[in-house]
Order: structure tokens, then C-alpha cells, then sequence
């Protein structure tokens, strides 16, 4: 498994560097134009040096031949410079800015120009990557506030001072504003109320603002336990290391109660699965079976939604790719998030109708293997595999309670037809879905 991994990555970077040299040489031209630009020579002249026409040398310039071997040294010579230095890639951020906004644009056409575009309108080709970064960063913000103000109980708690204290003031000046006239006492104490009520309200405005402003970091930071236990387990990547190896849990920090009870029920499921599908034969089945959940099921012995845990608790991920886990109760709440790059997951509340993981619960005990393409500006693909259990903890006629489980894997070069899915319906672009239950607050 190892031996497969590091060639895998090897031949990735190999690829890489493949496409940047290739990248690199068609560039070269725009280089070759500015050194010669900088130096005051005539195309026809730098033509004339080197034995080929002035119209094949303005090809050359213009990125529309490709140039190496002996003729780019003989370039290099004339220019007074280093054939690498003409020969060498752009910038390497700046073509995968360009990628990613033609990508998001659906532009799939326009990728294999964007090294054209780089080199020919560098100062544009800056202005393109820098708006889709920026684009990138305020569709996070959206996605964001739009958790914050829909379910942070201290923004609630925010918004219900403010707008006590503009009932407050509100009240006051309809009396003084009425047609009867007010007492001079009283009407000092109405406009001694008015003072410090507007003052309160102008206190509170600012901690509102100062809190919507909120860094990054603190925009993300746990608001109930379940985050604090999924934070917790975000910085040991998933992983539990001393209890995969029999000893006791590490003393989790200050946690809080609530999250650290979380934490302890998290950690007996942990030592239940390493115990019954140790890393080792998970490992070597999955050399055997590959990534197929079902076929590992079947060599191992064990149910769908152990395998999908322990494959989601693997330190390495499977085949070096992060490997995303969903596990929701029979109202759609999640009550368990390991998300991967690209398939976002709301923070609070349930997400898309349309992902796998619901479709699960109507159909208890049912295997689903779906690939989904996520919506935005760069929509990637992911093959899931999901299935929902029902359980009757008190006996029979008990009411039954059912968890559903939606492996999240990378789809990779599979040709199927995908799913659109999204996050939630409020931040979701897709115009006459389906499962739409509110408007999107994005075009």
C-alpha cells in the first residue's frame, strides 16, 4: 500500500512538473519580446541573427509557436541572456488563479489559454486571479454570516437587546411627541431615559458591529459543545492515536462538560471499532478490495457504517485522499462532521435535501453509491456512499431510533453522471432545484 502511495505522488508531481514546463514553454515567447523590447533591437534585426524569417520570430513573440532546443539557445545567445531564464514557467500562483477562475466560469475551453493569457496581459492576467480570490472569499463570508445570523444564539441575544432598547426609546418620544402636555418632572425623567437609552443603544450597535466584524478565526469559533468536540477532533486530524493502540484517552483540556462528554462517548465508539477492525487488516483490505465500502464490509465482517467510520479515521485517508464523514439522526440534524476540501458543510441546521445521506433515511438498511458535483464557482465531484440503520433501544414497541452515515470520497477520473448537490438552499446558485424549500440569498 505504501510502495502504491509514494508512486501515486510521484507520478502526480512528475505530471505537475510536465505541465508547468510545457506551461513555461509557451510562454517563453512574451519573454523573449520584453528582453529584446529592453535591449532596443528590431524584430527584423533579432530575425536576421538568427536565419528565420521576421514573421516566424513574431509568431514566436506572440506564443503562437513554440520554441526550444537549439533555436532557444540561439535566442538566449543573442538576447545576451540565459536560455532557462526564457525557457522557465510563469508564476506558478498566478496560472492557478487563472485556472480557478475559468474553472468557476465553466470555461473549460479557456484553461488551455490561461498560460497564453499570463504571459501576453500579465497586469490583467493579476486582475483576473485577484477578483476570483476575492470573489472566493466572499462567497466563504456569505456562507458564514449566513450560519452566524440564522443560528448563533449570541447574535440572537445581540439583535434582541438592540431592538429593546429602540422599543424603549420608541416609547418614550410617542409621550413626549403626545398632544397632552407633560409635567416639567416628569418630563425631565422622559428625557433622562431618553439619554442613557439611546446610549445603551448606541453601545449595543457597536458590539454588533464589532462582532459581525469578527476576524476569520473568531467567525469560526465554537459557539455550542458539538463544535468544540468537532474542533477538538479537527486538530488531531480524526485521529486517536493512544486509543487505536489500547491505552486511554489523553486528558482532552479544557473542553467544557457537555463537549468533554461528547468527547468520552466519541472515544468508546473509537475503541469498539479499532477492536473489532483494527488498522492493520483495514489497511491490508483495502490493498485487497480497494476504497469499495461494501467489498470491505464483506472481507472484514463487519456493518457499513463501522467501515465508514474507520475509513474516515485513518491518519493517511485512503489512496493519500482525505476521506469526509456525515452522520445525521431522523431529523437531518448532523450530529457528526468531517468534512473534505471542496464539499462544504453548513455549521449549523441540516444541508442540502437533495445529498445522499437523506435519501438514506427512507430507505433503512439500503446501500446508495452516488457521485455529486457540488455547486459555486468551482464545482468538484465526489463519490458517496451512504446507508441509514434503525435501532429499537427499548424494546418493542419503543419508539425507533435511526442514524444514517454518508462516506464522502474524492470521484476522481470517474465518467458517471453526477448529482447537483449544494449546502443549504439560502447560499445555493442553483436556480429550479428540486429540493428548494427557501429562496437563495445568492445569484
Amino acid at each position: 500500500m505504501a510502495c502504491k502511495l509514494i508512486f501515486g505522488a510521484v507520478q502526480k508531481v512528475s505530471e505537475k512538473t510536465a505541465d508547468l514546463a510545457k506551461g513555461g514553454m509557451r510562454l517563453a515567447g512574451s519573454r523573449i519580446r520584453a528582453r529584446r523590447l529592453d535591449l532596443g533591437m528590431r524584430q527584423a534585426d533579432l530575425a536576421r541573427r538568427l536565419g528565420i524569417s521576421a514573421s516566424y520570430l513574431n509568431l514566436i513573440e506572440h506564443n503562437r509557436r513554440q520554441v526550444a532546443g537549439k533555436l532557444l539557445s540561439a535566442i538566449a545567445r543573442a538576447l545576451e541572456t540565459d536560455a532557462a531564464a526564457l525557457a522557465e514557467g510563469a508564476e506558478g500562483a498566478l496560472l492557478d488563479g487563472l485556472r480557478d477562475a475559468a474553472a468557476g466560469q465553466g470555461g473549460a475551453a479557456d484553461l488551455e489559454r490561461a498560460e497564453d493569457f499570463a504571459g501576453r496581459f500579465p497586469g490583467w492576467a493579476a486582475l483576473a486571479a485577484a477578483q476570483a480570490r476575492r470573489i472566493a472569499a466572499l462567497e466563504r463570508t456569505v456562507q458564514t454570516l449566513n450560519d452566524r445570523i440564522t443560528h448563533d444564539p449570541h447574535l440572537s441575544a445581540a439583535l434582541h437587546d438592540v431592538l429593546s432598547s429602540v422599543t424603549a426609546i420608541r416609547s418614550t418620544s410617542a409621550i413626549l411627541a403626545g398632544e397632552g402636555a407633560v409635567d416639567a418632572e416628569w418630563q425631565a425623567r422622559f428625557h433622562r431615559n431618553l439619554h442613557e437609552d439611546s446610549q445603551k443603544l448606541a453601545e449595543r450597535a457597536q458590539s454588533l458591529v464589532a462582532y459581525l466584524d469578527a476576524r476569520e478565526d473568531e467567525e469560526r469559533a465554537p459557539v455550542v459543545p458539538q463544535e468544540t468536540f468537532e474542533a477538538w477532533l479537527a486538530a488531531r486530524g480524526f485521529h486517536l492515536a493512544e486509543v487505536e493502540a489500547g491505552q486511554p484517552l489523553a486528558d482532552p483540556g479544557r473542553v467544557g462538560s457537555a463537549a468533554a462528554r461528547l468527547i468520552a462517548a466519541h472515544a468508546a465508539q473509537v475503541r469498539a471499532d479499532a477492536e473489532a477492525v483494527p488498522l492493520s487488516r483495514l489497511r491490508a483490505a483495502l490493498e485487497r478490495a480497494g476504497p469499495d465500502p461494501a467489498a470491505l464490509a464483506g472481507e472484514l465482517g463487519a456493518d457499513l457504517g463501522r467501515v465508514f467510520r474507520r475509513l474516515a479515521a485513518l491518519p493517511e485517508g485512503v489512496g493519500g485522499q482525505p476521506v469526509g464523514l456525515l452522520v445525521c439522526d431522523a431529523s437531518g440534524s448532523l450530529t457528526f462532521r468531517k468534512p473534505v476540501p471542496g464539499f462544504e458543510v453548513p455549521r449549523f441546521g441540516a444541508g442540502c435535501a437533495l445529498w445522499p445521506l437523506y435519501q438514506s433515511l427512507g430507505q433503512p438498511f439500503v446501500p446508495l453509491r452516488t457521485v455529486v458535483e457540488t455547486a459555486g464557482r468551482l464545482p468538484q465531484r465526489f463519490l458517496t456512499f451512504a446507508q441509514s440503520r434503525m435501532d429499537h433501544p427499548g424494546g418493542f414497541g419503543s419508539p425507533p431510533v435511526v442514524e444514517a452515515s454518508m462516506l464522502i470520497l474524492p470521484a476522481g477520473g470517474t465518467e458517471e453522471a453526477a448529482r447537483p448537490v449544494g449546502v443549504t438552499c439560502r447560499i445555493c446558485p442553483r436556480a429550479g432545484c428540486a429540493g428548494r424549500r427557501e429562496p437563495s440569498i445568492v445569484g
